[in-house]
C-alpha cells in the first residue's frame, strides 16, 4: 500500500488534516506520517523529522507527500537529498492542496492505487469545487480514463431494521461509509416520499425521518457507484452495527426494584413514556403527608444517597422563603431516589454580541480554530468516557464529531461569513436550521437528536466567544433545561446526587449517560421547573418522575426512610463483600467479576470478587491499527492479576469477528453476523494472532492462577484445534469453554477430555436458543434467561459435568435475583457479573438452602414460560 506524509508548519493542523482522512478509511488504514511543526506549538518544518517520515510510512509501495506551503517544500526536497537513491526514487512530491488531496490520496491508497495513481487523485482534488464554481476543470496526468459505471436500474433499497430507526449512531456509520468511496451516494425515504439527500451529511440523511420498517432507496453516481450502493446495502444488513437497544441500567444499587447493578435494562424495565407535563407547578395541601408518599416500589438509589439523607445537610442547605410544598411530575430516566438542596447549572445557549464582523479570512479562520478546538475537547470526553463507563457509551461522541465535519452545516456556515456574517452569528444561524428540521419530524426519538445539534453547537459557540463551561459538580441536585452527553460524561456521582431536566426525553444522550452513572434522573419536567430557587430542598424518585420541592416532614421522612433503607441493605452487603458466599447448609459459590479493563479488576476486589470470572481481552485489540504483540497483552494481563490481589483470573481468547470486527484483520461482508465468523472461529482463521494470544496468557500463568477460555465454541474439533496451538501449559492452569451455542450444551460430556471447567454465557445461548435478538426492545419479554428452554440447556451442562468438569455462568443471568437461586439449584457453583452486583448476590446466596434450590430448580424445567418461572412461589 502506498504511504502518505503530511508536511506542514502546524503539528496541530497536520494532525486534524489527517483525522479526517482516516475517517475516510477507518475500517482500511493507510500508512500516514506527519512532519509537521518543531513541536506541538512551535510553528516550522525540519528536514530531518520529514525524511524520518518518509522512512517510517515506505510500506514497499512508496510514498506520496503532501505539503502546506513556503519553506515545507524546500525542507521536504533538502529532506529528498538526504535520503538513499533507493528510496528518494520511490517519493512523489504532490503539489495537491493539503485537505482535499490528503483525503483523496487516502481513499485511492486504501483502494490499492499506484504511487502515480495516489498522485494524480490528490491532485484532482480541486476538480469537484472547480466544477461547482464554474471554473475549467484540467485533470492531472496519470487520471485512470475509465468510463463511469452504470447502474441498470439506478436505484436500490433497504428495509431499516432498527428499533430507533436512523438515529445518530448508525446515521453516523452510514455517513463514515458512504464517504469512503469516490462516489456520490443520495438517499431517500420511500416510504414517507421524502426527498433525496445526500447520504455524506449527518444532518440531512437524519433529516429523512426514517423509522424502523421504512424503505430506504439508495442510489449513487460516480467511479466507485456499485461498490458504494454494496456497502451501504451490506452495513443496512447487519443493522448498521448496533447489537443493542436496550438504554444502559444504572451503576447504583437497585435491589427493590429486583434489578442489580449492571444489567442492561431490558424493554419491560424501562419506564413507559409519560404524556408532557404541565408548564406550571402543581400545589398540593397534601404534599407534606404520608399518604402518597411511597410511590412505587421500584426504587434504585445510588451509593451515595446516605449522604443526600444526612440531617447535617439538610441543616446546612439554605432555606428559600416561602416556597410551598409542590408536586411536579416527569418522565422517570433514571432510577434511584435524590435527596438534597437545588443548584442550577448556568449555560444555555450563549449570547451573540452584535459586533461587527471582521474580514471573511479572519472569521472563517475564528471558526476553523473553535472546530479545532472543540474537537480535541470532544475526544477527551470520550477517551474518558470509554475508561470509566464503556466503549458503547462513548459511542454517543461519534456523532458530536461528525456533526463538527457535517458539509451541510459548514458549507452554510461558510457561505453566511463570505456573505458578511460574524463567525459566531453564521455557526448559530447554520447549526439552528439543522436543529430545527429534527425538531419538525414526527418521531420522539429523532426530535432528541436535535438536542445532540444544540450541544455542539453551543459548544463551538461558547468556544468563538471565549466563554468557559460552567462547574458541575456542585453538591446537590442539579436543575437544567438539558444536559449534553459531555456534561452528564463530566458529573461526579459522589456530589450530583441528582439530575432534573426541564426537557429531554428518556433516550436523550444526556439521559442515557446519566442513568449509565448511577445518578437519578426526571426529565420532561417542564420550564416550571427552572424557577425553583436554588437552596429549595427536594426530594425525588428517578424511577417513577415523582418530584416535591419543600416537602413537609411526613413525605421527607417517607422518602429518607426509603433512602435509608436501601442504603442499610447496599451497605451491609457491601461490608461482607469480602467474605465468601456459603449458603445456609454450608455451600460455597464462587462469585467473581466480568472485567474488560485494569480499572474494571480494581473495582471489582473493592467490591469483593472472589476472581475474575471472565476477562474480555478484545479491549485490547480494538479501535487500533495493529495487534497487540505479546509483551503488551503480557503486561496487562499481570495488571489485571496484580489489581486482583493474585486472585484467580479468567483469561477468555479473542472474542470479535461478526459484529465486531478488527480493522486491521478486515473479513468479507456477513449477512448475519451473530452466526458468522466470530469466536473461536475467528482465531482458528487467524492461528498466529491466536498463538501471539495464548504465548501471552501462559507466561502470566507460570506464576499467577490463570485460566484460559476460548469463546463461541460449537464443536470438539474447534477445542482440539485450540489446544494444539496452546500447547504444553503449566500443571497450575486450567482450560474451559465458553457454552453459548445450543450444540454445545447439548454434547457438553463430549467436551469432558479436553476442559476443565466450561463457562455459560447466557446473553447469546438464550438469544441463539429461542431465536431472539436480545438487544431488540421488542422481543424483550421473549429472550427471557428464565426460559424453560434455556434452562433445560444449562440443567444438560450441569449433568454432563458431573465429575468431570466445573461450570460457571457468566452471562447477565448470574446477576439476577430470580435467576441465583435456580442456577446454584441446577448445580452452578460460580457467578460471574457487573463488580457492584458482587455483594447483593453474595447476600442472595447466603440466604440460600441449595436442597431447597434444588428443588425449585427441578419445578422451574418443568413450567411453561420464564414468567411462570419468575412469579413468585
Amino acid at each position: 500500500m502506498v504511504g502518505l506524509v503530511v508536511v506542514g508548519h502546524s503539528r496541530a493542523l497536520a494532525t486534524a488534516a489527517v483525522a479526517l482522512a482516516a475517517e475516510m478509511v477507518h475500517d482500511r488504514p493507510v500508512p500516514i506520517e506527519v512532519a509537521a511543526g518543531l513541536d506541538d506549538t512551535t510553528f516550522g518544518t525540519d528536514a530531518t523529522a520529514i525524511m524520518d517520515a518518509i522512512t517510517s510510512a515506505d510500506r514497499g509501495d512508496g510514498v506520496v507527500v503532501l505539503m502546506d506551503l513556503g519553506s515545507a517544500l524546500l525542507s521536504t526536497e533538502l529532506a529528498l537529498e538526504l535520503l538513499e537513491d533507493g528510496v528518494r526514487e520511490k517519493v512523489t512530491l504532490s503539489a495537491a492542496p493539503l485537505v482535499e488531496g490528503l483525503v483523496a490520496a487516502a481513499v485511492s491508497a486504501a483502494a490499492g492505487a499506484t504511487r502515480q495513481e495516489v498522485a494524480a487523485e490528490a491532485a484532482n482534488a480541486l476538480a469537484g469545487k472547480q466544477a461547482q464554481l464554474g471554473a475549467e476543470v484540467t485533470l492531472a496526468a496519470g487520471t485512470p480514463s475509465d468510463p463511469p459505471i452504470a447502474v441498470s436500474d439506478g436505484t436500490a433499497s433497504f428495509v431499516l431494521r432498527n428499533a430507533h430507526g436512523l438515529h445518530a449512531r448508525p446515521a453516523a456509520r452510514l455517513v463514515a461509509e458512504a464517504r469512503r468511496f469516490d462516489a456520490s451516494v443520495e438517499l431517500r425515504n420511500a416510504t414517507t416520499r421524502s426527498a433525496w439527500v445526500p447520504a455524506g451529511s449527518l444532518s440531512r440523511v437524519a433529516t429523512l425521518g426514517a423509522l424502523e420498517g421504512h424503505v430506504v432507496e439508495v442510489r449513487a453516481s460516480g467511479r466507485q457507484a456499485h461498490e458504494a450502493t454494496d456497502a451501504v446495502l451490506a452495513l443496512a444488513g447487519r443493522a448498521f452495527g448496533e447489537d443493542s437497544h436496550d438504554l444502559p441500567a444504572p451503576a447504583g444499587d437497585v435491589l427493590a426494584a429486583g434489578i442489580l447493578p449492571g444489567q442492561p435494562a431490558s424493554a419491560r424495565d424501562r419506564p413507559a413514556p409519560l404524556p408532557p407535563p404541565p408548564q406550571h407547578w402543581v400545589g398540593s395541601s397534601k404534599a407534606g403527608g404520608s399518604d402518597n408518599s411511597s410511590g412505587s416500589s421500584t426504587i434504585g438509589a445510588s451509593s451515595h444517597t446516605a449522604k443526600a439523607t444526612s440531617t447535617t445537610a439538610e441543616a446546612t442547605s439554605p432555606k428559600p422563603a416561602d416556597i410551598p410544598s409542590t408536586v411536579m411530575n416527569g418522565q422517570a430516566a433514571s432510577p434511584g431516589i435524590a435527596i438534597g438542596p437545588v443548584w442550577h447549572l448556568q449555560g444555555g445557549t450563549p449570547q451573540i454580541p452584535d459586533t461587527p464582523p471582521q474580514d471573511a479570512a479572519t472569521e472563517q479562520h475564528r471558526l476553523n480554530d473553535a472546530l479545532a478546538s472543540v474537537r480535541a475537547d470532544i475526544e477527551a470526553v470520550k477517551s474518558v468516557t470509554t475508561q470509566e463507563i464503556g466503549p458503547a457509551e462513548a459511542e454517543i461522541f461519534d456523532a458530536h464529531l461528525l456533526l463538527l465535519d457535517d458539509a451541510d452545516i459548514l458549507d452554510e456556515a461558510h457561505r453566511r461569513i463570505r456573505d458578511g456574517e460574524t463567525a459566531p452569528r453564521a455557526w448559530a444561524t447554520a447549526t439552528e436550521r439543522t436543529a430545527a428540521a429534527f425538531q419538525a419530524l414526527d418521531d420522539p426519538y429523532l426530535q432528541a437528536r436535535a438536542a445532540d445539534v444544540h450541544a455542539v453547537g453551543d459548544q463551538v459557540l461558547r468556544a468563538l466567544l471565549g466563554i468557559t463551561a460552567a462547574p458541575l459538580n456542585r453538591e446537590g441536585i442539579l436543575v437544567a433545561p438539558e444536559l449534553t452527553p459531555a456534561e452528564a460524561a463530566a458529573l461526579d456521582p459522589a456530589t450530583v446526587t441528582g439530575v432534573l431536566l426541564a426537557y429531554g426525553s428518556p433516550t436523550s444522550h444526556g439521559a442515557i449517560l446519566a442513568r449509565t452513572r448511577g445518578t437519578p434522573a426526571v426529565v420532561g419536567l417542564g420550564p416550571a421547573v427552572l424557577e425553583v430557587p436554588d437552596g429549595a430542598f427536594v426530594v425525588f424518585d428517578g424511577g417513577t418522575g415523582e418530584v416535591v420541592i419543600e416537602p413537609g416532614a411526613d413525605r421527607r421522612a417517607a422518602f429518607r426512610e426509603r433512602a435509608a433503607a436501601q442504603e442499610q441493605r447496599r451497605k451491609h452487603a457491601f461490608d461482607r463483600s469480602e467474605g465468601p458466599a456459603v449458603s445456609r447448609d454450608g455451600v460455597t459459590v464462587s462469585v467473581g467479576a466480568n472485567v474488560g479493563s485494569v480499572a474494571d479488576a480494581a473495582a471489582a476486589a473493592a467490591y469483593g470478587a472472589d476472581m475474575a470470572g471472565l476477562v474480555r481481552t478484545e479491549f485490547l485489540f480494538l479501535d487500533r491499527d495493529a495487534a497487540p504483540d505479546a509483551d503488551e497483552q503480557e503486561a496487562t494481563y499481570r495488571a489485571i492479576a496484580a489489581a486482583l490481589g493474585g486472585r484467580r483470573i479468567t483469561l477468555r481468547t479473542l472474542d470479535v469477528g461478526g459484529d465486531k470486527p478488527l480493522r486491521y484483520l478486515p473479513g468479507p461482508a456477513e449477512e448475519n453476523p451473530f452466526l458468522g465468523v466470530r469466536g473461536l472461529r475467528h482465531s482458528l482463521a487467524h492461528p498466529d494472532l491466536l498463538a501471539i494470544q495464548l504465548q501471552a496468557m501462559v507466561r502470566v500463568a507460570r506464576d499467577h492462577p490463570v485460566d484460559i477460555m476460548f469463546p463461541m465454541v460449537s464443536t470438539v474439533d474447534e477445542v482440539i484445534a485450540a489446544r494444539r496451538v496452546l500447547g504444553q501449559v503449566p500443571e497450575t492452569l486450567r482450560v474451559g469453554i465458553m457454552i453459548e451455542v445450543p450444540a454445545a450444551a447439548l454434547k457438553a460430556a463430549a467436551f469432558a477430555p479436553y476442559v476443565d471447567f466450561v463457562s455459560i454465557g447466557t446473553n447469546d445461548l438464550t438469544q441463539y436458543t429461542l431465536a431472539a435478538e436480545r438487544g431488540n426492545p421488542a422481543l424483550a419479554s421473549l429472550a427471557d434467561g428464565l426460559d424453560p428452554g434455556v434452562l433445560r440447556l444449562i440443567d444438560t451442562v450441569c449433568r454432563a459435568a458431573r465429575g468431570h468438569f466445573e461450570v460457571a455462568v457468566c452471562g447477565e443471568l448470574a446477576a439476577d435475583p430470580a435467576a441465583v437461586e435456580i442456577l446454584t439449584g441446577l448445580g452452578v457453583h460460580e457467578l460471574s457479573m457487573a463488580p457492584p452486583a458482587i455483594p447483593a448476590v453474595k447476600e442472595l446466596v447466603r440466604g440460600l438452602d441449595l436442597k431447597e434450590a434444588a428443588a425449585r430448580a427441578a419445578t422451574a424445567l418443568t413450567l411453561p414460560s420464564a414468567a411462570a418461572v419468575r412469579a413468585p412461589h
